[in-house]
């Protein structure tokens, strides 16, 4: 049994883990990794240099996704592949996104170093710029990869200082057009993302894996309140055309809809709301803000979509204020392999390891990724279900348990069955 044979060096995955944070433009113990910026890629040189020296081959493509390649015995056939993000939003932590690639490429040392040979060649994917942080748009480089966006990319997406995405990977020395990026559909025959859940599920039940199911996905709407300003003391209220009084009563629109569902699958939240003009003593005349409504169910996502446009519509006519909807993205859902959900749980058995089956309501690169390839995902505890802050935390045992599962499914999957 591999399970036996394989050992994690749980002190070099560490050490590891402990200088990739140090690549950082925030003050410890807050990791901030914006990516093409200087310590996103101090990150990757150093990266480059641990696949390097594991004998991988590495390359990149145009919008810098990095792939660090096992050769397998039978290389002619559609690889495995597994891997995440390092960049890294603003005073965040030190396990998000790295976890699944410095794991990744543990599991491959762990596999190696066991002496098993894949048939499958096993394939390490760091991913460009997971995080909405520089473009306003999440998986720049899954989406790019699963066919999402096309090369007007380069002159559409731009960062706050309005630098387009082509200006700041030429800076970074990826080269070629974008149309090029796109992976065929045949190029991986599964794909394994290990993550930490970023929820307290698994702490909770005091359980070791999370066995990833489905993955929730996204519709992001932009909502304009206009209404009629004035002096706080001048106008009565029954007069008033208060656009924050408007927006307030469609920020409970929506939660009202996400509750409807009955599911616990659905969520709402209205993360951005921006007042104008913003004097205590001025009635707002105008209210811009942004709402996430997320499923893993697209239907039922965009029932509530529509619920809320209702909603909008009835506030706007008995408020007498302007209400304008815009849908800035609506993601797909995306279920995970049957195969590769057993062979986790498989791997997660034969290390005697507890597990449960679950949903991912965060969305990762494997939601799009999921749109080329079979996906599957790996979960570990966090303490607190805490992520996205300088206090995130996974302990080391949760660690290598997680790269222990991944490995031993990687291996399940790297051989040739199913061709």
């Amino acid at each position: 049994m591999l399970s036996t044979q394989l050992h994690i060096d749980r002190d070099r995955l560490l050490a590891d883990i402990k200088t990739l944070a140090s690549f950082s433009d925030d003050t410890p113990p807050g990791i901030s990794r914006l990516v093409f910026a200087d310590a996103d890629q101090k990150s990757r040189v150093w990266l480059k240099s641990q696949c390097d020296a594991a004998g991988l081959s590495v390359r990149e493509d145009a919008v810098g996704n990095m792939f660090a390649r096992w050769m397998g015995t039978r290389p002619e056939l559609a690889a495995i592949g597994t891997g995440s993000h390092i960049d890294a939003i603003p005073h965040s932590g030190k396990f998000d996104g790295t976890v699944g690639v410095l794991g990744g490429l543990e599991a491959i040392r762990a596999l190696q170093q066991s002496g098993f040979e894949p048939q499958r060649s096993i394939e390490l994917l760091l991913f460009t710029a997971e995080e909405p942080t520089r473009f306003g748009l999440g998986c720049l480089g899954s989406r790019m990869l699963s066919g999402g966006l096309d090369s007007t990319a380069d002159a559409r997406l731009k960062d706050s200082e309005g630098t387009t995405l082509a200006q700041l990977r030429a800076a970074a020395g990826f080269s070629g057009s974008l149309d090029q990026v796109r992976l065929p559909g045949n190029y991986y025959a599964a794909f394994v993302e290990l993550h930490i859940e970023q929820g307290p599920q698994l702490e909770k039940e005091g359980l070791a894996v999370g066995v990833v199911t489905s993955i929730s996905a996204p519709a992001a709407l932009r909502i304009s309140v206009e209404g009629e300003g004035g002096h706080a003391g001048g106008v009565l209220m029954h007069d008033r055309k208060d656009a924050f009084c408007a927006a307030a009563e469609i920020v409970l629109a929506i939660e009202a809809s996400a509750l409807a569902t009955g599911s616990v699958d659905t969520c709402a939240t209205v993360g951005k709301c921006h007042v104008y003009p913003g004097a205590v003593n001025s009635i707002p005349c105008r209210v811009e803000m942004e709402a996430d409504i997320r499923d893993t169910d697209e239907q039922r996502r965009n029932q509530v979509l529509r619920k809320i446009e209702e909603a909008c519509t009835r506030v706007a006519a008995a408020r007498k204020v302007q209400v304008s909807v815009t849908l800035i993205n609506a993601d797909a859902p995306a279920t995970c392999s049957t195969r590769i959900v057993e062979a986790v749980v498989q791997a997660a058995a034969e290390n005697g390891l507890s597990y449960k089956k679950m949903v991912s309501r965060a969305y990762h690169d494997s939601l799009f990724m999921a749109r080329i390839a079979p996906v599957g995902m790996v979960f570990i505890p966090c303490r607190d279900g805490v992520s996205h802050r300088p206090d995130e935390y996974s302990a080391p045992q949760e660690i290598e348990n997680g790269v222990k599962v991944l490995a031993c499914a990687l291996a399940s999957l790297s051989q040739a069955a199913g061709d």
